[in-house]
């Protein structure tokens, strides 16, 4: 039995080394295999030459410049290869590499941190997905589930003077699901913006922005709360613009965001800002399409909006009032009887019993206790929560529970003009004028965006943002000079009302030609200032502001002379021509004063063509004055 059991054990050893001398060569072709077939996919990918391909260049964000190409990705963690933000041929071969490769965290591995990548680079080779490593990709799996997209709108939240960040307008992307049409709130939004330091003012967030001192991240987040933010607590309208995407398409467009998490690119506020990065987006979604190219030296929202319509991606628009648009457009259909009664119902319910309140019908009155709620609530979007607000507004409540649920008083608040379809944003100008009794020929840039006096459609009526203008003047007696060169304009005087009241207000620096003891040259300013703004009759304003400047001035007594004055005037609104009657003037330290008059009027003759009369009067100390008139041809492009 011993014999038995030892040959027995014998040919179990034997065997058991026979399959493992058998195994182990299977093991390592199984392994060589693995590296032929990553070689070959290698060799066909240069062969072919998949890093020129324009879906390869989207997808990592390179541009070329002359031969040299470079990514606008600011992030080592984006790339594989150690030159892969200037090299796609050699991005693309440590991708392939990768792809082959195991990693202990699933979720890191090739699969499923470049899923665009992958997905494109699969439809080009010959890639059998058994020499892959097995994976489970749980992280993307669960974000892509949540998203659940098949369709995508392009969102632009209008004009917002009191925020550098977004006085130029903001897009922004809605990923959509046809089966959930009647929930988008519910969808997810996709923003790109600024990784700002909260202890930033301002004037900093300004300097930094134009400089590229942020860096810049894609977020998804709640759409709900991009309204919140930007309908109820901000004021802005907001326009969205259902794009003909595919969803074959909008799924590339959902992988390629999901490579983005948390990968850093520059910003800079005039062109690689929130709207081109956006752009780059649809590119990735609809390979062949050019978006990006037109937009070199700024990249402002609404002409982004204009490349989607021009590239015919715009499906349908829809528009979407802001809450305080809402509130303004309905006090409008009120007489002013009834406008205070909404004020006074605000302040307080027992107004509700009064003989001016009861006698109205019971629809009237309904519409006046929703307007006072609606009202109330505005008033208290950007502070902490007033319990007293908080009392009243149930009361209000209260108070429309007790009217029949069968009459409606909801109201459809018209659409404006589009933004897309205004004035575009850039300006040259040619004119003829005369100055100090010296004619001269006017040659004018503006980089963005709008005046005062341009055609108002479009646009935030009284409000002026100017970005970069510049006026150079041919002078019959001089030659050719540098007359302006304003780096920032912006001016606010929208009017005040019993309901609301905004400051009005404007800052506005560059250099100028000034006047000062019979010698014109060019000074450096910083001026600024605060007041009111009422409307007398619709569409005619008269505004009022109390200025401060600072001067830098060769003929003025300090190196940076400080002055004190005002600005006013009228600003009226026709059909087809914009005018403003203007008056203002400074004081300086040493005694230096001046005053001006001025009248200007901008005749549009079609969207993006005006002729403009401009006359000004000056008086000085030392009984001084001179005139300077001006007839130019504006062209926006």
């Amino acid at each position: 039995m011993l014999h038995i059991f030892s040959s027995t054990h014998s040919g179990i050893r034997t065997t058991t080394l026979l399959c493992l001398f058998l195994l182990f060569p299977i093991h390592c072709f199984a392994g060589n295999n693995t590296d032929d077939i990553r070689e070959s996919v290698i060799a066909q990918a240069t062969e072919m030459g998949l890093w020129e391909k324009t879906e390869w260049l989207n997808l990592l964000h390179y541009s070329k410049d002359s031969d040299a190409y470079i990514s606008k990705v600011n992030d080592e963690q984006f790339f594989y290869a150690m030159d892969g933000k200037e090299n796609p041929e050699a991005e693309l071969i440590e991708t392939l590499k990768n792809l082959f490769s195991q990693t202990e965290d699933n979720n890191q591995q090739t699969q499923c941190r470049f899923v665009a990548r992958v997905a494109w680079l699969s439809n080009q080779l010959d890639i059998d997905k058994k020499s892959l490593p097995i994976v489970d990709c749980h992280e993307y799996l669960q974000w892509y589930n949540e998203i659940r997209a098949d369709s995508v709108t392009m969102i632009f939240p209008a004009y917002h003077l009191n925020s550098p960040s977004s006085m130029f307008g903001h897009t922004l992307l809605r990923l959509d699901n046809k089966e959930k049409a009647d929930s988008k709130w519910l969808s997810y939004a996709v923003n790109f913006g600024a990784n700002i330091d909260s202890d930033d003012n301002s004037m900093l967030y300004a300097f930094r922005g134009l400089a590229g001192g942020y860096p810049g991240l894609f977020i998804t987040e709640p759409y709900f709360k991009k309204i919140q933010e930007y309908n109820r607590i901000e004021h802005r309208d907001i326009w969205e613009y259902e794009l003909n995407l595919t969803p074959v398409e909008t799924e590339k467009l959902v992988k390629h965001l999901w490579e983005l998490k948390d990968v850093n690119f520059d910003y800079y506020f005039l062109d690689e800002n929130c709207s081109y990065r956006l752009l780059e987006l649809i590119e990735v979604a609809r390979p062949g399409i050019e978006l990006t190219d037109e937009f070199i030296l700024t990249a402002i929202p609404v002409d982004t909006v204009r490349a989607m319509e021009n590239a015919q991606l715009i499906e349908a628009v829809s528009y979407r009032p802001a809450q305080a648009t809402e509130i303004q457009y309905i006090l409008e259909l009120l007489p002013d009887n009834q406008q205070q009664l909404v004020i006074d119902l605000s302040e307080d319910i027992n107004v509700s019993n009064t003989d001016e309140f009861t006698q109205l019908s019971d629809l009237k009155q309904k519409k006046i206790v929703d307007l006072a709620y609606k009202y109330l609530r505005y008033q208290n979007t950007k502070t902490v929560r007033d319990p007293a607000i908080a009392k009243q507004s149930y009361k209000l409540l209260q108070k429309l529970s007790t009217y029949s649920a069968d009459i409606d008083v909801s109201t459809t608040i018209p659409a404006p003009f589009p933004p897309e379809k205004a004035h575009k944003s850039k300006r040259v100008t040619i004119g003829l004028g005369e100055r100090l009794n010296n004619k001269y020929a006017d040659l004018g840039f503006k980089m963005a965006f709008h005046d005062l006096e341009d055609n108002k459609d479009g646009f935030l009526q009284g409000a002026q943002i100017n970005v970069i203008n510049l006026n150079i003047r041919a002078e019959e007696n001089v030659g050719l000079r540098l007359y302006q060169l304003t780096f920032i304009d912006v001016f606010s005087i929208t009017p005040r009302t019993e309901f609301f009241k905004p400051l009005s207000w404007r800052v506005y620096s560059g250099f100028e030609r000034q006047l000062t003891f019979n010698k014109d040259q060019l000074t450096y300013h910083v001026t600024g200032g605060a007041g009111s703004t009422w409307e007398i009759i619709k569409n005619h304003q008269y505004y009022a502001l109390a200025i401060g400047r600072l001067e830098i001035n060769k003929q003025l007594k300090n190196a940076l002379e400080p002055a004190i004055g005002f600005i006013t005037g009228f600003l009226s609104h026709f059909n087809h021509t914009t005018a403003r009657l203007e008056v203002s003037g400074e004081h300086f330290e040493d005694d230096v004063y001046r005053l001006r008059a001025q009248y200007t009027q901008n005749f549009a003759f079609s969207i993006n063509h005006s002729i403009k009369l401009f006359a000004r009067h000056e008086w000085h100390e030392d009984d001084v004055d001179f005139s300077d008139v001006n007839i130019s041809y504006q062209y926006y492009f």
